[in-house]
């Protein structure tokens, strides 16, 4: 069996899409799949980059000339695709949304001849935060929409998330739940440097709190900031880079908490992992349903960490904690909650070990990268199976 996944990005690029894909295309060879995937190249100016014969997993790095409200801009993917689709012979297409230029196989009678599974990583979310992107979705969804009918199935990542989204209404009975899922032997143990440079992040405080994800819109970072105000002795580190880095600098400023809130900008996955494994909580504040599921409660889970985790209507990030039983959840937005729930695991630190040692084994037992890989190739050989039987009629 050969499968092409259509990606937006590909690690050394950092999100949580990009990890589990990663992971993924690493781990199907063992099912007896053989994978490669067409991406964006996310280095700006690059003519793109074909794989080498010996390179695995196959990568084809489309050249991209930025991105528009979260979209990668990259007039040459239909070409690339179209070259990939011949060279590498794929039985099926996993395509990954959201993302554009997926939209390209509906024109491509190349594409049209295989039978696709599509990966719902997330809606695009029409939300008051982002009035922007409610309004480009209008010209998205009939896109979007002929590309779910033309599917064999839809891969989403948890019931709630399934349960809250209009773009699916159509199209549940196609639907398969399959969470998300990550490589443990990926994020290994951290080297004596990373993790002498974590403690210095974190200094002489007594309770850590880590927060990692893109400083954008939907994280509810200020959130987050707000509710350290109410907790003595704690440093909190929020990691990463994004739109509202100068906002959460200024609202740091305003509410005195210099050196008790620090923003440690981008950092390597050594460092980030030697930060996942010396902090004491990790806390993921989001307000909608723009964070879908929150790959990094399963990277915590990694180290043993509890979590406190926003419990969004909608969103799989509370489903998660729930299936996992490794952290607690609080209203989006509500900073008292928040405050309350840190406060909670800093003066217990028994539960703390509790919470972590559950996160531990649900790892192992429901979000091992292995598992998904499994039920991943079930789902492909059904949908082959099936279109070839339909094909023959």
């Amino acid at each position: 069996m050969r499968v092409l996944h259509l990606g937006k990005f590909f690690p050394p690029f950092a999100g949580g899409m990009e990890s589990f894909l990663a992971d993924l295309l690493a781990t199907l060879p063992t099912k007896g799949v053989t994978t490669a995937a067409l991406v964006h190249d996310h280095r700006p100016g690059q003519r793109g980059q074909w794989p080498k014969p010996s390179e695995l997993p196959l990568v084809y790095r489309v050249p991209c000339y930025g991105r528009l409200l979260y979209a990668p801009l990259s007039p040459a993917f239909p070409f690339w695709l179209n070259r990939a689709i011949h060279e590498f012979q794929p039985d099926l297409l996993h395509l990954h949304l959201p993302n554009p230029s997926a939209f390209w196989a509906l024109a491509l009678p190349a594409a049209r001849r295989l039978p696709w599974v599509i990966q719902w990583q997330a809606d695009v979310v029409a939300t008051p935060l982002d009035r922007w992107l409610g309004r480009a979705y209008r010209l998205y969804r009939p896109l979007e929409q002929r590309l779910l009918a033309a599917s064999q199935a839809v891969i989403v990542a948890s019931p709630p998330y399934l349960d809250a989204s209009a773009a699916l209404t159509r199209w549940r009975d196609r639907c398969h739940i399959i969470p998300l899922g990550i490589d443990p032997a990926r994020i290994p143990v951290p080297e004596p440097p990373a993790r002498q440079r974590a403690e210095a992040w974190w200094g002489q405080t007594g309770f850590r709190i880590l927060a990692i994800g893109r400083l954008t819109y939907y994280k509810g970072h200020d959130v987050l900031v707000r509710a350290v105000t109410e907790l003595t002795n704690s440093r909190t580190l929020i990691v990463g880079t994004g739109d509202r880095q100068t906002q959460l600098a200024t609202l740091i400023q305003t509410l005195g908490l210099d050196g008790r809130v620090v923003l440690p900008g981008f950092q390597p996955d050594a460092d980030l992992n030697a930060l996942l494994a010396t902090c004491d909580v990790l806390c993921l504040p989001s307000l909608d349903r723009a964070e879908a599921f929150g790959l990094v409660l399963l990277e915590a889970m990694r180290f043993g960490k509890p979590v406190v985790v926003s419990d969004i209507s909608g969103s799989g990030a509370g489903w998660v904690t729930q299936q996992a039983g490794h952290g607690r959840l609080t209203p989006p937005g509500d900073t008292g909650a928040l405050a309350a729930a840190l406060r909670a695991l800093r003066d217990d630190p028994a539960q703390r070990a509790a919470l972590g040692l559950s996160g531990k084994t649900a790892l192992r037992e429901q979000f091992g990268i292995g598992r998904v890989a499994e039920a991943t190739v079930k789902l492909y050989q059904q949908i082959l199976s099936g279109y070839q039987t339909a094909r023959l009629d």
